[in-house]
């Protein structure tokens, strides 16, 4: 994936989480909100069908508030889902509408749809509560790497993906490898010969499966997790089985018990520890180029002033933001013409503001205009100055340091600018 297919990634991560948060927030008066989880080879009509049914079933629900509720979210559905022609878009999308509670008896219809998650949804799924169904969709943006994995003893093996926390079972082999009696009438020299030449292309059959699954995909991979029991997983890897450039990519091997598509799972369980240090790993390299840059270097940046001037100047060759950042920037100009800029809380009122050149007063009028998502903000100009954007994680000290210490915003510099 390229940088700037990564960075597309990362930024429509970001917008669905920003959307996921405002859902989690909203309540129901009763089991009113609806949530629709569409694949992508589910037809739109058959969806329709099912949210007619919805509605219709919906004339039995003994509230009126809460029934005319629910068939007001599904009549809105069936609005939205007539921009959409047979099929929902790649990797479907998910649907939420209800009447949500505004406080003083009052409560606003809203209807969202996000399409295209980071993951494929794997199977429809309606659901309606007094809260909308998120969690489903927060995994998949919480999800982090791309994993081969490789299971094997000498009488089976199975390949496949780890995409996030999803395992993907994809190939299995079995052997014909005997047992280790030899047959009656072989010399034990001729039947250990026989059984080795079994073992060796068997071997040779996982390590074609692993080849032609992962090579293709070798600059995505993060890692290669292989196991099984010992002395197998030992002598399939210092046998040179595997193509050099997924051998290389090996990041540990384990016990497993199993070697069906069971014992897939047993390896992602088993390897947890080195897949939980890899997920920052990344991170943590970022952060400590950025700090070595801070104390004995020229090439750091930090703040959302500086490192906003620095990305204006094309000067900022990565951008870093803090994965729990959440604020935004107002955008004011005063009666003079001065324009400023002041970062706040996401759910903060935005202030009158003081112009800081000549002391007048600003009034906001327009508050919605005025507000920007401060990560949008940065992230716009670092895509048209062809800066590569960073999401930080907090699970580590200089991430959290990132994020308390520097106001969630830094970057590492193309050449010293001086700001």
């Amino acid at each position: 994936m390229s940088s700037s297919e990564q960075d597309q990634t990362d930024k429509q991560k970001y917008e669905f989480r920003k959307v996921i948060e405002d859902l989690k927030e909203y309540e129901g008066s009763g089991t009113q909100l609806v949530t629709i989880y569409i694949p992508e080879d589910r037809q739109i009509s058959s969806v329709v069908e099912h949210v007619t049914q919805e509605h219709s079933e919906a004339s039995n629900i003994k509230s009126k508030q809460t029934r005319t509720a629910v068939q007001d979210a599904l009549t809105s559905i069936k609005d939205r889902l007539r921009y959409y022609d047979v099929y929902p878009p790649e990797n479907g999308m998910v649907v939420f509408s209800g009447a949500i509670d505004t406080g003083g008896g009052r409560t606003d219809m809203i209807t969202k749809v996000l399409e295209s998650p980071p993951q494929p949804i794997e199977s429809f799924r309606y659901h309606c509560d007094s809260e909308f169904l998120t969690e489903p969709l927060a995994e998949m943006l919480g999800d982090k790497g791309l994993f081969g994995l490789i299971v094997l003893d000498r009488r089976e093996a199975n390949v496949g993906w780890l995409k996030g926390k999803r395992v993907e079972p994809v190939k299995s082999a079995s052997s014909m490898v005997p047992g280790k009696q030899r047959k009656g009438g072989q010399s034990q020299a001729r039947f250990e010969r026989l059984r080795k030449e079994a073992i060796d292309n068997f071997y040779q059959e996982v390590a074609e499966m692993a080849d032609d699954l992962f090579v293709e995909q070798r600059h995505e991979l993060d890692g290669i997790l292989v196991g099984g029991p010992s002395p197998t997983k030992e002598e399939f890897l210092d046998g040179g089985y595997l193509h050099h450039e997924i051998q290389d990519n090996v990041l540990g091997k384990f016990d497993v018990s199993y070697t069906d598509e069971s014992g897939l799972y047993d390896l992602v369980d088993n390897a947890q520890e080195v897949l939980g240090e890899y997920e920052v790993m990344q991170d943590k390299t970022e952060m400590e180029e950025f700090f070595e840059e801070l104390h004995d270097g020229d090439l750091a940046t930090y703040g959302f002033g500086p490192t906003r001037e620095n990305l204006i100047m094309g000067a900022v060759d990565r951008l870093l933001i803090s994965e729990d950042m959440r604020k935004d920037v107002v955008t004011y100009e005063c009666p003079n013409g001065h324009e400023e800029r002041e970062v706040i809380d996401r759910r903060e009122a935005t202030p009158d503001h003081e112009c800081s050149r000549c002391g007048e007063v600003v009034e906001v009028e327009d508050e919605e205009e005025a507000r920007e998502d401060l990560i949008d903000h940065l992230m716009n100009i670092a895509e048209q100055r062809g800066t590569e954007t960073k999401f930080i994680s907090t699970d580590f000290e200089k991430g959290e340091q990132l994020l308390n210490a520097f106001g969630g915003v830094a970057g590492i510099l193309r050449y010293d600018t001086g700001v």
